[in-house]
């Protein structure tokens, strides 16, 4: 799509949405943004980003709406407060991570007001996301992927298309996360192992740094988790959530995931030791 094709529309100003508002401004797009909570999205102003107090009067003239909410539901009522301000025919980017069933309600809700649904969940955490390296995952027709590039190119390092089918990429999305939360969990036990054995949980790190066993992902994780800075690239809260999303997947399709069944309550009982706002690499608190 041309930068001079009319404002792209961001409902949901949270990590992930902040810096998407930020990346397409920055590469010429104009950009409207709305958030539940007013106050989140303010700081986009001073950067020349519209804030705009109604969802409704985010949308209007905007030919591409991306949402980025918490969660199915509160992306639906989003788009609720949203629709009298439609375009007809305009497209809608479903970025946020939503499940299956909650992808599929969106889309229904697309077809019913004439708007062109594209399911395109992110992969990536805030470091990404503000450098504007995130995978996108799609799904949907064919007709205006080309048209798209330049939007996705302003926020990502890449795209992979996984069918015209919306829903397969937010499928595809709940398998990746589950190897997502698995390894955060693996390295909060192992770290968690060394110290409940009366060793510094530091020669963890120090044996895996640089071997087979290391990755970007496993250093950051374990930096949070022996600083005990857990500044939220991603919280605690949001993965709980995409944690019960790739469970309730994966027993609608009679899988059986024992790993994510079992992060999923050691997420739970971080939550309920309160921290939710926290990275969740405090599961290694839980």
């Amino acid at each position: 799509m041309s930068k001079q094709s009319g404002p792209i529309a961001v409902l949901g100003i949270g990590i992930m949405g902040a810096a998407v508002a930020r990346n397409l401004h920055r590469q010429g797009f104009v950009v409207h943004a709305w958030n539940r909570t007013p106050q989140a999205a303010q700081a986009l102003e001073a950067e020349g980003i519209q804030v705009h107090a109604e969802a409704e009067q985010a949308v209007r003239g905007a030919q591409v709406i991306i949402t980025l909410g918490k969660d199915g539901p509160a992306v639906l009522q989003a788009m609720q407060q949203a629709q009298d301000g439609f375009q007809p025919a305009a497209l809608w980017l479903q970025m946020a991570t939503v499940g299956v069933e909650a992808c599929d309600e969106l889309q229904a809700f697309a077809r019913a007001r004439g708007l062109v649904f594209y399911d395109v969940p992110l992969l990536g955490t805030r470091q990404p996301a503000e450098q504007g390296q995130l995978l996108v995952l799609g799904a949907g027709s064919g007709s205006h992927r080309e048209a798209l590039q330049p939007l996705f190119a302003a926020i990502s390092k890449r795209v992979l298309w996984v069918s015209e089918r919306p829903g397969d990429a937010s499928r595809l999305k709940l398998a990746l996360n589950s190897w997502v939360l698995a390894l955060n969990h693996g390295a909060a036990e192992s770290l968690a192992l060394a110290k409940g054995l009366g060793l510094d949980p530091a020669l963890v790190v120090e044996l895996v740094t640089g071997g087979p066993l290391d990755s970007g992902y496993f250093q950051a994780k374990t930096r949070a988790m022996l600083s005990a800075d857990y500044q939220p690239s991603f919280t605690l809260a949001n993965a709980l959530k995409d944690a019960q999303l790739v469970v309730a997947a994966a027993h609608s399709a009679g899988v059986r995931v024992d790993l994510a069944e079992a992060g999923l309550q050691r997420f739970q009982r971080a939550m309920e030791q309160g921290h939710g706002d926290k990275d969740m690499a405090a599961s290694y608190l839980g």
